[in-house]
Formats: structure tokens, sequence, C-alpha cells
């Protein structure tokens, strides 16, 4: 279903263990930028590519944060920045996506269970700043958006989607009771991303 059509308003927020979520602001620009410079080598293989380069600005990236802001508006995307719990600091970021983003349209979508995509929700990817790993906030933020899906949204399919040579994270998804339903090879990405539900 496009986010457009879902019958309840998006989730203002949530509140967990140790960190925030809420939508993401033009003024978090600087505060996401530092994180993801800290965490860029993560993020490039949880994205495979070379974002964020070294010479990434804070500039280009408050382009990203405001087209990011105004998807969220439109309902078209969500994003939600992780923050500590007084809201100072930036400790990574979550997205929501419907499977018929153009991004997920222009991909080939595997099925490798009994599960067929046009029954999904929402695809959700999320990421930790590198310096927050230790904590366990990675998994924490796992669980708590597995229950806020479900409860907060009302989806009823969600997959949470992980890039496969982005290994520790790969590895945390696997070590909780969700399983790899979709293979999802995004044009021009040397290798696959799996959607686990």
């Amino acid at each position: 279903m496009p986010f457009a059509d879902l019958s309840r308003p998006a989730p203002v927020g949530l509140v967990a263990e140790g960190f925030s979520l809420r939508p993401i602001r033009s003024s978090d620009a600087a505060r996401d930028y530092a994180a993801v410079m800290e965490s860029r080598e993560d993020l490039r293989l949880w994205e495979q590519s070379a974002w964020p380069e070294d010479d990434f600005t804070l500039q280009a990236n408050r382009a990203d944060v405001v087209e990011m802001e105004q998807r969220h508006a439109a309902r078209r995307a969500f994003s939600y920045t992780v923050t500590d719990p007084a809201d100072t600091r930036c400790l990574g970021c979550v997205y929501l996506f419907e499977p018929g983003a153009s991004f997920l349209a222009a991909s080939t979508v595997t099925p490798l269970a009994d599960a067929c995509w046009a029954e999904v929700d929402a695809v959700v990817y999320f990421w930790v700043r590198s310096s927050c790993v230790q904590s366990g906030l990675e998994g924490r933020l796992l669980a708590a958006l597995r229950l806020w899906c479900a409860g907060g949204w009302g989806f009823t399919s969600s997959v949470f989607v992980v890039s496969e040579p982005f290994t520790r994270q790969l590895e945390l998804v696997r070590r909780t009771d969700l399983v790899p339903e979709f293979e999802v090879r995004e044009p021009d990405k040397p290798a696959r991303f799996l959607a686990f539900g």
C-alpha cells in the first residue's frame, strides 16, 4: 500500500532504552553529518558505494537531509534520526520505504521463501553510529523497530534490509528469529541485499 494511503498518521517518534527516534529535520544536518562521517567505513558497506566520500561536505549532507524531510512530509518515504535521550547527538538513522519505491522498482527482487513482495507493507533500513556499536545500540534499535512497525505503524509485513557485504549488521539480524525472505539486487550495486521478515 502506498504510504500516502495509510489510514493512520506516521508516528511522531519512538522512545526506547537509551535512544529516541523522531523525524529528521533540516536543522539536524550538522549532527547527522558528524555521525555519517564518523561511520563512513560502515556506511560504504551498508550502501555498497563510495558514499560518503572522504570529501563529502556538510553542505551536501544538508541537501540530503532537506530531501529526506520533504519526502517525509509528502509521505513518500519516512526518515527518522536516532538520537540520545536528550536529543543532543545523532546516533544513526532509520528509513521506511514503500515496496514500490522507485529504487526498489528498478531492482530485481527474488523471493527466498514463501513470501510475496506485493504483500510487504514497509521496507526498513537502519544504521547506527560506529562509536555506538559496542554499547549494543544496533541490537536494541532492531528490536525496538520490530515492535514499532507492528504496533506504532500497524504493519503486518515489514522487512528489514541488510547489505550482504555489511557482515556485522548481517550477523546481527541472523542472530534473531528473522529469516531472509527476499534477495534484492539494485542496479550498479556489486552485491545483493537481503530482506528479512
